[in-house]
């Protein structure tokens, strides 16, 4: 068994509570130990609630931006390592919040701040963690966290704090062990909405006509991205994630969007299914992350676990039609297995060909189709950027042209506000230069 020493502690084991136990509010003097399968033991402090915690341990680069990362739904059932040694600067506040909760299953800092300093800040994020019973670790050795992991791969890990700590560490090993890998975990459905919603197109908080109508199916959709849809004239209407093609059908949409979202792609077969339902309809389509995996999947390809994925706010990207490159948001663990470099026809041949538009500087993976016979594309990295740069914006006026093209050429007329009505529930964006305000918290 194999032990790290952190913040100058000596590696302990000893005795105590269920792991069931309800967490309790943090103690800066309590004990916590974050324990990865292979036997790694880190010791540190609890922060944020107490108790014990399962997940898969993996890391994130972004510098700024914890917040948004906390409530990515992509996160769900992962233990999140920040790579940046100082978090908590800027406390929480009530506009930045990418989804209704904290998503992430534990969180591991080196340097939680004592205090926050930010006009917007309302609490502090050890309070925020402690209220939404989320356990963390910090006075850890997060860079050499980091490097295990980057060398060993995303790994099975538990954070255990206050009496959990004192168990046994070969006890504490087994338990991490025995939970569910990541590969084969179907998670969309759990971090989906339950019921569908609509964003109005708003520009700074004028209403606008409506460009084109979009059906975005969550599979744990981020707050900002239907709010850069919106920017565009797009009226979005958010569907759960066990929405059907006759559901889809039924709005009448000029496009379908699906969203990021946790698990493995494998599992999607029934979002795979509807979205072949999507491309035989010759409906323009637009994925990112999760939905440029089921995109790989519904054309015929295969898709794999990465040895630790891509996690933070400056992965570089080309793009193979331009030749420029993009430094780009990503939070994904799996990737699509395609041919980069060529144009093929997809396995699933009626879709005719496709190609990889876009792949990663770092390590070649696929991070982008884009269907040459039918109006599809999809990017594995996030544009709406929040936190993140602002490289890859374009690509949600690219969705708007391939559906305004698509109902050019059927001689649809362009849409207003007064000309439709809807029976689900209406949340409207806001002013989003200053983000006052969550429209996926309504």
């Amino acid at each position: 068994m194999t032990h790290h020493n952190s913040a100058a502690q000596a590696p302990t084991r000893a005795p105590a509570s269920t792991p069931t136990q309800s967490p309790a509010s943090t103690s800066t003097s309590a004990p916590a130990l974050l324990v990865l399968e292979d036997g790694t033991v880190h010791h540190g402090s609890a922060y944020g609630a107490q108790g014990a915690r399962l997940g898969e341990a993996v890391f994130a680069t972004g510098m700024t931006g914890y917040q948004e990362t906390l409530t990515d739904p992509s996160y769900a059932r992962q233990i999140v390592v920040q790579t940046a040694p100082h978090i908590g600067n800027t406390g929480i506040n009530d506009e930045d919040a990418e989804s209704r909760k904290i998503w992430v299953a534990g969180y591991v800092v080196r340097d939680a701040a004592r205090r926050p300093s930010n006009w917007r800040s309302r609490r502090t994020l050890d309070e925020e963690l402690s209220s939404q019973e989320i356990i963390g670790i910090k006075d850890v050795d997060t860079r050499a966290i980091t490097r295990h992991l980057r060398s060993a791969g995303s790994m099975k890990a538990g954070i255990f704090s206050g009496d959990q700590a004192a168990r046994p560490v070969a006890e504490l090993v087994a338990e991490v062990k025995s939970q569910p890998s990541m590969a084969g975990a179907r998670l969309a459905e759990e971090v989906s909405t339950d019921t569908a919603y609509v964003i109005e197109p708003r520009d700074h908080g004028w209403t606008q006509d409506i460009v084109a109508t979009v059906a975005a199916i969550d599979l744990g959709i981020k707050t900002m991205t239907p709010v850069r849809m919106a920017e565009r004239g797009l009226r979005v209407h958010v569907l759960p994630a066990a929405s059907s093609f006759a559901e889809i059908e039924a709005l009448d949409p000029d496009g379908v969007f699906l969203s990021n979202g946790p698990g493995d792609p494998a599992t999607a077969a029934n979002q795979i299914g509807l979205l072949r339902e999507v491309l035989d309809a010759r409906t323009p389509f637009f994925g990112i992350c999760f939905g440029n995996q089921i995109l790989g999947r519904a054309l015929g390809f295969g898709t794999y676990k990465l040895p630790f994925g891509h996690r933070g706010i400056n992965q570089p990207v080309m793009d193979h039609a331009t030749g420029k490159v993009e430094i780009t948001s990503q939070n994904h663990g799996f990737a699509v297995d395609a041919p980069v470099g060529e144009v093929v026809t997809a396995p699933q041949d009626r879709f005719g060909r496709v190609e990889v538009s876009h792949s990663s500087l770092n390590d070649g993976v696929v991070e982008g189709l884009r269907c040459l016979d039918i109006p599809a594309f999809s990017v594995q990295y996030h544009p709406e950027a929040a936190a993140g740069p602002h490289d890859s914006a374009y690509l949600f006026d690219r969705f708007v042209e391939l559906m305004t093209d698509a109902r050019t050429k059927t001689g649809a007329d362009t849409v207003t506000a007064a000309d439709t009505e809807t029976t689900t529930h209406t949340v409207t964006t806001t002013d989003t230069e200053t983000r006052g305000g969550n429209p996926l918290n309504a």
